[in-house]
């Protein structure tokens, strides 16, 4: 099992960018497969990124283009680049893993998650 702590989040006006990154422990992540969540107010949780343990990404069309998921192996961490935000990026942000885990969006592909940071976006 690996404890994820999730950082960086904040406010920030449209258009602007956010870096999160969330530093594992308890075990090294070259074996496994990470992703980002975000949660909104009543609504259910959606994956955002995803990368597995080569290296390969996805994410979904409403993030596409202005996010970056990316992973420091040496470092133990994983980072989101959020750049163009939208007042409809607004939600809490998780990370999750999963031991060799592949890259998907769904929750269910993941076993370990972090508390969450949260990103607030105004117009």
């Amino acid at each position: 099992q690996v404890q994820l702590v999730e950082s960086g989040g904040g406010s920030v006006q449209a258009g602007g960018s956010l870096r999160l990154s969330c530093v594992a422990s308890g075990s090294t992540l070259n074996n496994y497969g990470m992703g980002w969540f975000r949660q909104a107010s009543g609504k259910e949780r959606e994956g955002v990124a995803c990368i597995s343990m080569n290296g390969g990404t996805a994410y979904p069309a409403s993030v596409k283009g202005r996010f970056t998921i990316s992973k420091d192996n040496a470092k133990n961490t994983l980072y989101l680049q959020m750049d163009s935000l939208k007042p409809e990026d607004t939600a809490m942000y998780y990370c999750a893993a999963k031991l060799f885990g592949l890259c998907g969006l769904n929750t269910r592909n993941f076993d370990d998650w972090g508390r969450g940071t949260q990103v607030t976006v105004s117009s």
